[in-house]
């Protein structure tokens, strides 16, 4: 007597079986591939947004650096303009002196029968208008200048002759300049 066995039932239950645990590992992997890719998305968002906020704070950080700049230009644009004027008020202060030294050479200068009717003063340069009795006058005013420790190198730019009733006048324009002698003390 043979024996027969079916394995056939068993073979079908076998490949059923395997079928259930490939679907399970199957449906494990893409459970665990799921959950990779979502920690590594979150991870890469966090990432991001913390690289954001970084930036957010650089950006602040910028902008107050670059308004301080901007302060700080304006100070050493107000701090230029400042120190001009107190070079100016220093000038101003050294001249005052040699201002009254100035009017007294001119004072000094000026001959009988010659009159002043302007002086206009640019930089050092002196710019001296006026009448004289006679073209001679005006000579002698020009060596008087040369003499002068204060005013030095007289021009006659213009001269013009004027008869008025009875009188004879010459009308003249002269450049002078302004210099402080040696050994004059800077105030």
């Amino acid at each position: 007597m043979t024996t027969r066995i079916n394995l056939l039932p068993w073979r079908e239950d076998r490949r059923k079986e395997r079928r259930s645990d490939f679907i399970a590992m199957m449906v494990a992997a893409l459970l665990v591939g799921t959950g990779i890719w979502f920690t590594g998305h979150h991870y890469q968002q966090d990432r991001i947004s913390h690289q954001e906020f970084r930036n957010r704070i650089l950006q602040n950080e910028i902008e107050r650096l670059d308004r301080q700049i901007s302060e700080i230009r304006d100070l050493e644009s107000t701090k230029k303009d400042l120190i001009a004027r107190m070079n100016v008020i220093q000038e101003l202060q050294r001249g005052r002196p040699q201002i009254v030294h100035l009017f007294h050479q001119i004072a000094d200068t000026v001959p009988d029968g010659v009159y002043l009717t302007g002086v206009r003063q640019t930089g050092n340069d002196l710019t001296i208008t006026g009448r004289a009795e006679s073209n001679a006058r005006v000579s002698e005013y020009m060596e008087n200048i040369e003499a002068s420790e204060w005013l030095r190198n007289p021009r006659l730019d213009v001269i013009q002759v004027r008869n008025s009733e009875e009188q004879r006048t010459s009308e003249y324009t002269l450049r002078v300049e302004q210099v402080a002698p040696e050994g004059t003390p800077e105030q």
